[in-house]
């Protein structure tokens, strides 16, 4: 019987879960969900200045919004630094670590010496043979894993294929520090050994410590899990991605109106692809994962294609999934006249939506787009609305409102063939009047069809606000 897939989610606490984290998460959980395993969270929180509890928060926060759930309980690194000692000791007394006692400026003066030599600037060994009745008095000693002086550390990855890296590229690392605590390396293949990690999917930038700890673990006599390094996500530009070109939080995505299910489809096409399919559910994405499917290339960064998917998502979406968001979304990013607006007049923007969802590719846009509903008048009207308002178009408003004073059906088929015939009598072009109607109605050039607006906001409304802009 096939051990059970058991991965890995383990970001540092030392600021928000940006998105190429978000990713690694996204394919842990994929493949997790698709073999029917486990994927683990810990957080690794031994750089204890960096680390924060607002950081770890905003990484639960962060993978709930996404939809990534982890078994179990979350694991935190640093209380398991007596764990990890109990390993660098039982490396010592097999033979396979052994106490280093160089000072800082012996070091020091060790990387001068390879760099003049032409070496690269490492630790020598010095130690590594040297009986322990040398140490000097009074020097608390670290503690450095024993590397294999000759052949190669082989890393098969699912992902790269077979890496090689020369044993006698590698020095004697340091895996418990003077101080006791644990150095990166060691808490890793410790945690990933006790946690029954079998699959470690994780950026490419973790390759050279790949073979590491491939050490570590061949000193211990453990099992080392398959692996799988993605490439990292690249900007536009083909740079490594940074925050201009969208190397952002996690919750900044979700504050500039972006769904869920959007972001995940949007990232596991970064990197992971399905044939040519562009858009899937998250359930689909499950059953087609697997890791012979990542690629080995980087992948771009595309704020337009997460645009366009995005919009398919909120077109998707149920009026009442957007509402709520749309509420969530203006209190979060501080807009509260319009979370106000939004839940004062929940019925008619719940109205409203269906017209609404088409014109937009973000929740933000939902928002503005909305804003006609409970605009307070006078409309603010901005310039392209206002280009609109010429003197003809304006007596035309103050015409048509008076058409529309008699009208005894409020409803859109009554109000457009209204409409029609007016801008008939008058030899205009439908478009002429409409448009118009629209900038002193909505203050914008783009709204839902304006014979519905009219509907929404009801008799009243409408005539108050034709009543402002009429010549």
């Amino acid at each position: 019987m096939a051990t059970p897939v058991v991965t890995r989610f383990a970001p540092s606490p030392t600021g928000y879960l940006h998105i190429g984290g978000a990713r690694t998460a996204l394919f842990n959980w994929a493949f997790s969900r698709h073999t029917g395993g486990k994927m683990l969270l810990r957080i690794e929180d031994t750089d204890r200045e960096r680390s924060t509890d607002a950081a770890v928060q905003a990484i639960f926060d962060g993978l709930k919004w996404l939809g990534l759930d982890w078994d179990g309980e979350p694991v935190m690194q640093f209380s398991r630094a007596a764990r990890h000692a109990e390993v660098a000791n039982e490396l010592l007394s097999r033979g396979q670590a052994y106490y280093c006692y160089c000072s800082p400026e012996e070091l020091a003066e060790m990387r001068e010496t390879a760099r003049a030599n032409g070496l690269p600037p490492r630790y020598n060994g010095y130690w590594r043979d040297r009986d322990p009745s040398e140490a000097p008095a009074g020097v608390a000693p670290v503690i450095r894993i024993k590397a294999p002086q000759s052949g190669e550390i082989r890393v098969d990855d699912h992902v790269q294929g077979e890496v090689v890296f020369k044993a006698e590229n590698l020095d004697d690392f340091i895996i418990l520090r003077s101080d006791g605590t644990p150095t990166y390396m060691l808490a890793v293949v410790v945690d990933d050994h006790d946690m029954g990690v079998t699959h470690i999917i994780r950026g490419d930038d973790h390759l050279t410590n790949a073979a590491r700890q491939i050490v570590i673990y061949n000193g211990m006599g453990w099992h080392v899990p398959k692996m799988s390094h993605i490439p990292l996500i690249h900007g536009p530009d083909g740079a490594k991605l940074s925050k201009r070109h969208g190397a952002l939080g996690v919750e900044a995505y979700r504050q500039m109106g972006y769904l869920p299910e959007a972001l995940r489809n949007y990232l596991a096409r970064l990197g992971w692809s399905h044939g040519d399919e562009e858009l899937f559910s998250t359930e689909q994405m499950v059953e087609w994962f697997s890791l012979e499917a990542l690629n080995k290339g980087a992948a771009r960064f595309d704020f337009v294609k997460l645009e366009s998917i995005n919009g398919h998502y909120i077109r998707e979406a149920t009026p009442q999934r957007l509402y709520e968001v749309m509420l969530a979304t203006a209190a979060e990013v501080g807009r509260d006249v319009d979370a106000t607006g939004l839940a004062a007049n929940k019925d008619t923007v719940l109205a409203a939506l269906p017209e609404l969802q088409p014109r937009a590719k973000t929740v933000l846009e939902l928002i503005d787009l909305a804003q006609f509903i409970y605009a307070v008048r006078p409309l603010p009207i901005d310039q392209a609305a206002a280009d609109q308002l010429t003197g003809d178009a304006r007596a035309n408003i103050g015409a048509f409102a008076e058409i529309l004073k008699g009208l005894n059906d409020w409803s859109v088929d009554a109000i457009d063939a209204a409409a029609r015939a007016f801008a008939e009598a008058r030899g205009l072009k439908l478009g002429k009047v409409a448009q118009p109607l629209r900038a002193a109605l909505t203050g914008r050039t783009v709204s839902p069809g304006i014979f519905e607006v009219m509907v929404l906001i009801g008799r009243d409304e409408t005539l108050a606000r034709l009543g402002d802009q009429a010549a």
